[in-house]
């Protein structure tokens, strides 16, 4: 081993030193908490084996707010070729709005899947306890969460 290895394997052991080593109480301030919650809700409807559907909703909100974000949707549908899908939302007290309309899923694998959104806090913001459902065209079966 030449000293530039020997220097680096004694900075990758110092990184990798297990976190019990450490002390356990320290002087240092308390951790300030993210001013935002993020969450990944998920659902999978249909008998049988696999999703048909199965949906994933990453919502966000600032701590201590009743408004939920909808940064993105995602829709997938086991043992098809294709399809077609779309999100549906309802607010607590109200009827089904179209969250996005319809969107051609792709065949990844042995399921299609669609997702509609981005990362980031972005998109539209839905009060806590907004139902959120994907449906793909010619299948009753929803998959549905609620934002909480």
């Amino acid at each position: 081993m030449n000293r530039s290895s020997i220097v680096t394997a004694a900075a990758l052991a110092a990184v990798l030193a297990p976190v019990a080593a450490a002390p356990a109480a320290t002087s240092a301030p308390t951790a300030v908490r993210a001013p935002y919650v993020d969450t990944r809700a998920r659902d999978c409807a249909g008998e049988g084996s696999g999703c048909r559907p199965g949906a994933v909703v990453h919502h966000w909100h600032k701590r201590g707010s009743s408004a939920r974000g909808v940064g993105w949707v995602y829709a997938s549908r086991e043992g098809v070729r294709s399809g077609t899908a779309r999100w549906l939302v309802k607010q607590p007290g109200g009827t089904w709005k179209t969250g996005g309309g319809w969107k051609r899923a792709h065949r990844v694998g042995s399921h299609v899947e669609t997702s509609w959104g981005r990362d980031g806090r972005t998109g539209p913001k839905y009060p806590r306890g907004t139902k959120v459902c994907v449906q793909f065209k010619g299948l009753s079966t929803k998959a549905c969460m609620t934002l909480k």
